[in-house]
């Protein structure tokens, strides 16, 4: 896949947009260590980039649909690389300006991801999406193993304003790197594709013939628009069964472990070394299950890859029962495994089934509620635990995470994530390929 120039330019975009993301939460962490900001701030910051994302992945579902996959990313991109330098000028000086960067550059990435999903559908055909969306999430797992270190080592020879701007140049290769898409998407009445090229974009416009005003005046309200992307995923019971389960399993033991781990990790095994270990061990894990998953194709995808989602069930059934260290280890590697077992055919099956031009406005159905919900599944866990106990909590989640994916596989297009039902069996030859 890394032969193909396009997909390789759109691979290097999304892999910067990746790093710049996971960057940021990490660089504010150690501006808190240098007492730049407090960690009140720091909260206040987190939660701001966390209001424009989930923003801006409705709005920009909506405008990667309507308009150029990729002038959506290049716009997103640069807004984001803009707000970076506001947020470096902003440290210790103006909580507001540091807020309103904060939100600018979650919007940035928000509006970034369904576009960056509809335009692997365009670069991409079909019998390569699988292989091509497990490189994609391979880079997005490199770079958490590897972005630690880098950063650590980085900040011994520049300060949090270099490092902020360096994720500043991340947002602007996302922007800037990812070409057009090669193919066409079917449009609306009075638009054409391909008018755009005098924008440089190669995207969807109006069409010439009929005129910008007049089309406008045809075109849905955004609301619409998105109510429209709505009803295209109803008519996928699989989208809906494995959309729902993914979102159980995140905002639940995601989120329990997440809040759990570092106090079973002190308390239990007197250690942070469990800590590390696991998380360590969870990426790894990812890394190997999207290695594994770019060239598997079983004959019930569906049913396979909602089986990897359950596997991280073994991940809070770990810090309940009384067993060594190394099984914790052991269960995070697993549920690693699962969740990229899980993620890639999901990618691949939507970009598949959902109609070209509503595939944006369904990926940010996707992320707005499996991502959306992280959040509030992370402020209830704390108080619940804190409530009944590690060990009752822990002991719901596993068996929600277990519970939701097999409820999920009881629908019958989950078989191959496919409104066929029976599911379609990927050729032999293309998973050589």
């Amino acid at each position: 896949m890394l032969r193909d120039v396009a997909f390789l330019r759109l691979w290097s975009g999304t892999t910067a947009s990746g790093l710049a993301t996971w960057a940021l939460p990490f660089v504010l962490g150690l501006a808190v260590l240098d007492r730049t900001i407090g960690a009140a701030t720091l909260g206040l910051l987190l939660a701001a980039r966390t209001a424009g994302f989930l923003v801006a992945v409705a709005v920009g579902g909506v405008l990667a649909d309507r308009y150029s996959r990729r002038g959506v990313v290049l716009w997103a991109g640069l807004a984001a690389a803009a707000a970076t330098p506001l947020l470096a000028l902003g440290l210790g000086r103006s909580l507001a300006l540091m807020l309103a960067a904060a939100a600018v550059a979650g919007a940035g990435q928000g509006a970034c991801r369904p576009a960056f999903q509809a335009l692997t559908a365009e670069v991409v055909d079909e019998d390569r999406r699988q292989t091509a969306n497990a490189a994609m999430t391979l880079s997005v797992r490199a770079t958490s193993l590897a972005g630690p270190s880098l950063t650590a080592l980085l900040a011994f020879v520049l300060d949090t304003w270099a490092l902020l701007l360096g994720i500043g140049v991340l947002w602007l290769v996302a922007a800037l790197v990812p070409g057009a898409g090669r193919t066409g998407r079917a449009t609306e009445a009075g638009e054409d594709s391909g008018v755009d090229e005098a924008r440089g974009d190669g995207g969807v416009g109006e069409s010439g013939a009929v005129g910008a005003v007049d089309t406008t005046a045809r075109r849905p309200s955004f609301f619409a628009e998105f109510a429209e992307g709505l009803r295209e995923a109803r008519r996928h019971p699989w989208f809906l069964a494995g959309l729902g389960a993914l979102t159980v399993v995140i905002s639940t033991g995601y989120s329990a472990t997440g809040v759990a781990l570092p106090l079973v990790s002190r308390d239990k095994y007197d250690t942070g070394v469990v800590l590390a270990a696991a998380m360590t061990a969870y990426t790894l894990g990812a890394l190997g299950g999207a290695v594994v998953v770019a060239r598997w194709r079983p004959r019930a995808q569906g049913w396979a890859a909602l089986a990897g989602l359950g596997l991280y069930g073994f991940a809070p059934l770990s810090l309940l029962l009384p067993v060594h260290w190394t099984f914790v280890v052991a269960a995070y590697a697993v549920a690693g495994i699962g969740i990229e077992l899980f993620n890639v055919p999901w990618f691949t099956a939507t970009q598949r089934e959902v109609a070209p031009d509503k595939l944006a406005r369904v990926s940010s159905l996707d992320f707005m509620l499996s991502y959306g919900l992280a959040p509030a599944g992370l402020a209830l866990i704390a108080p619940a635990i804190e409530h009944f106990g590690a060990r009752p909590v822990l002991a719901v989640c596993a068996a929600l995470c277990f519970a939701a994916p097999a409820a999920a596989a009881l629908v019958p297009s989950a078989r191959g994530f496919s409104r066929e039902g029976a599911g379609r069996a990927e050729p032999e030859e293309a998973a050589r390929a």
